[in-house]
Parts: structure tokens; sequence; C-alpha cells
């Protein structure tokens, strides 16, 4: 049986993305996602910065700069953003997750640090818990999943 709850975190570059591995774990146990943050990674309260991040359970990474809730495959966007102008200073952070949507094979976060001048890498952090599945269950979300990440 897996952890009832458990913690995946990195960083990854600007532009960047990472797989999230979740194929070939327990059979009979699906995963859902219940947080997604992200965190800037450099001299945090000495520059300007807007981040944003997309996990996506498709078969490529949906732009985090431009998500489109269209796509079925999308479960999760973050955003953070810190002005240190003395006209336009201000502060906002915001995160969305599908936290209905079960995972049972790999997701693709990607991240980007939009602010002008360096990108910086993108500190991030999701919290999952684990759900039981009927063989029923399972194989209509194996299916679903599949049909998302499908080409064709």
């Amino acid at each position: 049986m897996p952890k009832k709850e458990f913690v995946m975190r990195g960083q990854t570059v600007s532009g960047g993305t990472q797989i999230l591995e979740f194929s070939g774990d327990k059979q009979g146990y699906a995963f859902r996602m219940t947080e997604c943050e992200i965190y800037p990674s450099t001299n945090i309260l000495g520059q300007s910065y807007e981040l944003a991040a997309t996990i996506t359970a498709a078969k490529t990474a949906e732009d985090p700069s431009n998500p489109n809730f269209n796509n079925d495959g999308l479960i999760a966007v973050a955003y953070l953003s810190q002005a240190n102008d003395p006209f336009n200073g201000s502060s906002g952070a915001r995160s969305i997750v599908n936290d209905t949507f079960l995972i049972t094979q790999n997701l693709i976060l990607s991240v980007i640090d939009t602010f002008s001048g360096s990108p910086m890498p993108v500190n991030w952090q999701c919290r999952f818990e684990s759900v039981k599945m009927s063989a029923a269950e399972e194989a209509a979300t194996n299916y679903k999943q599949f049909a998302i990440s499908d080409d064709s």
C-alpha cells in the first residue's frame, strides 16, 4: 500500500519541464493532487519576479505563460509575482488544482520566470494523496489518461 499522503518537490530551470513519475506505482491505487505551490530560488527579497507553473497529464507540456483551461489533461497551475518597484510594487500568488483528477500515469511539470532580465529557476512543491480503486475504476481511469495523452 502506498503512503496515504506524500510530497514531491524540486527546482526546475525557467522554461524547462520535469516528469513527475507515477506510472508503474501500486496496482489498484491512483493519486490525487491536493496542492501545488511555487517559490523563487534566487535573492528572494532583492529582486522582482513573475513565476508560473503548469502540471499536465497530457502528452505535451502546457505553456505556463498561457495555460489553456480547455486542456482536459491540465491538473494544476500556479502563479507567483513580486515587483520591487516603488511606483508599482505589488505581489500576488495563486494556485488552482483539479483535485478530482485521478492520476495513474506520469505528469509533466513546466515552469517559467517571465520577468525580464536573467530568469531564475523555480522551486516547486506538490502534495498528493493515494486513492484506492476497484478494478473497474482503475480501468476507466487508465483509459481516460490514455485518451488524454494519445496523439490520435
